[in-house]
């Protein structure tokens, strides 16, 4: 009979049923100096708890952060809030004696609710002249009057460019803006509508010393089908300098071609 070793073997014990035979079906002595492995338990269920717990930080932050700066859109609207309450008051007890002096402080209200002055006075002229006319006859209704005034406003559509180009030759546009604002796009946009309209367009780059500058205009002038001028040199310059030198040469070229 071959002796154990003196050294103590470790053995897999594969299953439960393997672990029974080993003990019952097998002389005790030969493998009481065996030791049985443990399956080793799921590495990865730490990791895997504190990729739970990262995710659920991060969910949490961006949604703290979508809720900051929603609150902070609305917040912006406080002021304006706070002026056209003033509105409320000024028509709680309006009388048909107090119309100037009510249409001055609700003028005003509009005014530094920044609503224009170009608006503001459209809006106002229009409620004097319903009230005169007998059309608005209490404080409701011309609170009413106002809110349909300033929907109409917010909700008609353009049906014409606001610039108008026919009263004086050359008309001259010009766009300014920082970097990435959107400036020639909005030029093109501009070009292509009037264009259509009926205008002779000239495209001058100015902003020429930005690396293609002059190719993106290039571009729009192509898609639209206006012209283009470019500088000489221009590239070479600083940007000041390329402006002036794309101005006077498209004021050259405009004499020229009659634009």
């Amino acid at each position: 009979m071959a002796m154990a070793s003196a050294t103590p073997t470790r053995l897999p014990l594969i299953s439960k049923h393997t672990s029974f035979y080993l003990t019952n079906c097998l002389p005790q002595t030969r493998f009481s100096h065996c030791t049985a492995i443990r399956p080793a338990t799921n590495r990865f269920k730490c990791s895997a708890g504190g990729q739970t717990g990262f995710f659920t930080r991060l969910g949490r932050l961006i949604k703290e952060k979508a809720k900051s700066d929603v609150e902070k859109i609305f917040s912006g609207f406080s002021k304006t809030r706070d002026n056209l309450a003033v509105i409320d008051e000024l028509l709680l007890y309006w009388n048909l004696a107090d119309t100037d002096k009510v249409l001055d402080e609700l003028e005003e209200a509009l005014l530094v609710s920044d609503f224009g002055p170009r608006i503001t006075i459209k809006i106002v002229e229009s409620l004097r002249d319903d009230i005169l006319a007998g059309k608005l006859k209490s404080g409701p209704d011309i609170k009413d009057a106002l809110k349909n005034s300033v929907l109409d406003l917010l909700t008609k559509k353009g049906n014409k460019t606001e610039l108008q180009l026919g009263y004086r030759k050359p008309a001259v546009v010009l766009i300014v803006g920082v970097n990435g604002g959107g400036k020639t796009t909005s030029l093109g946009k501009l070009a292509y509508r009037l264009k259509n309209e009926g205008a002779k367009i000239l495209m001058a780059a100015g902003d020429t010393f930005r690396a293609a500058a002059s190719d993106q205009l290039e571009i729009w002038a192509e898609r639209t089908g206006c012209e283009i001028v470019v500088a000489e040199g221009e590239k070479a310059k600083a940007s000041s300098e390329c402006f002036l030198n794309s101005s006077f040469t498209g004021c050259e070229k405009r004499e020229r071609t009659g634009f």
